[in-house]
């Protein structure tokens, strides 16, 4: 592990933000962070830590974002905050520093997406961007016209009537739904509106990736989901305050990462 260490200023020197000198300057004036923290010169980064200047999050050259799809089990949090038993970093133990884009509750399973780039982040998080999800859905009792009917037109949940989607009745207790939104805990909120209970939830597609991997596995993009992806999303609004999910409680030196957005509380908490 050692010798994957570098100094601070080598490793912003080779960026090529600025050079070595300079560096020592600016993380003298306290505008480096290292996973949210700011460091003493001398300081030493590993490919993990989390490098940011005046707020930018800064890479080595040529190094790429990391984006996963992962089948998260039932059980595991959508948390970085590593003091949750059962946060999804540690279980995936990923190299780098990645986090999700969005949630999928404990109860739940199903496709989520792991990254380090914290500007795609508000675009695909936006919900007046209408990025679909689409989620497989078991209920407690048999599932009538009505109940198909009523949840695509909107359901009046969290003081707001949710937005029409597309639901289609598979089986005798299961549904397939795909949402524009991202309420608090908005399917299960929905069904029990109408007097059904959620036994089993199941989020199989997100934008233009469809859930292809077994429980508990991971994989990464290809270059043209990525490609594909960003296409779908440009219209998107992105901003520079809320990139990276809310900030959850101070953790280990090295494991803290910066996060603004209160909105992120009741997105993609399904």
């Amino acid at each position: 592990m050692e010798e994957n260490l570098k100094r601070l200023n080598k490793f912003i020197g080779e960026t090529g933000y600025c050079s070595r000198r300079e560096a020592d300057k600016i993380i003298e004036e306290g505008r480096v962070t290292i996973n949210g923290i700011v460091p003493e010169l001398g300081t030493k980064v590993s490919p993990s830590d989390e490098v940011r200047i005046d707020g930018k999050l800064i890479r080595e050259k040529n190094e790429k974002p990391v984006y996963l799809a992962f089948n998260k089990p039932v059980g595991i949090e959508c948390t970085t905050n590593l003091e949750v038993r059962h946060n999804i970093v540690d279980y995936i133990n990923y190299p780098k520093r990645i986090f999700p884009i969005g949630r999928l509750d404990k109860a739940s399973e199903g496709l989520i997406f792991m990254t380090n780039d914290g500007d795609i982040v508000n675009k695909i998080l936006r919900a007046r961007n209408n990025h679909e999800k689409e989620y497989t859905v078991t209920v407690n009792k048999p599932i009538t016209d009505r109940f198909i009917e009523r949840m695509g037109n909107g359901v009046p949940i969290l003081d707001t009537i949710t937005k029409k989607c597309k639901v289609e009745q598979i089986s005798k207790f299961i549904f397939k739904i795909i949402l524009t939104q991202g309420l608090n805990r908005q399917i299960r909120r929905m069904t029990e509106y109408l007097g059904y209970e959620v036994t089993a939830l199941k989020r199989i597609r997100i934008i233009n990736i469809s859930l292809d991997i077994p429980v508990g596995r991971y994989r990464d993009l290809t270059d043209a989901e990525i490609i594909e992806m960003n296409q779908l999303i440009e219209p998107s609004i992105k901003t520079e305050e809320g990139s990276i999910p809310e900030e959850e409680k101070p953790r280990r030196r090295t494991e803290f990462i910066k996060r603004e957005d209160p909105r992120f509380k009741n997105k993609g908490d399904y």
